[in-house]
């Protein structure tokens, strides 16, 4: 099965609050969300992310289904996901270690 398109964007899981760009997106571009058709007010870089609807501050990022972050500011539908406006929501479950066995 494969990711549902909207516009240059896709849904990777139906329980993503983003869409990730197939391409590069223009400033300009009209894309329809569940709230409405909304026109980018900036160019979207291929595999970056916009919101799927409103986002607000706190609230988790999901991608392919996954949380990746925590917002760090309301965020509206269509407006660009990245660092400028999330954190990462990972947090370390292993230690590496370097090739002889001492963590780093």
């Amino acid at each position: 099965m494969t990711a549902p398109e909207t516009g240059p964007f896709l849904l990777l899981h139906p329980d993503d609050n983003v869409l990730v760009a197939r391409a590069t997106a223009p400033e300009g571009t009209e894309v329809t969300l569940a709230s409405g058709t909304v026109r980018l007010t900036q160019s979207i870089p291929m595999a970056h992310k916009i919101a799927r609807s409103a986002i607000s501050a706190g609230d988790t990022i999901r991608k392919y289904g996954m949380p990746i972050g925590i917002a760090t500011a309301d965020i509206a539908p269509g407006a660009h996901v990245h660092v400028h406006n999330i954190r990462s929501g990972y947090t370390p479950s292993v230690v590496l270690q370097d090739a002889d066995g001492r963590a780093g």
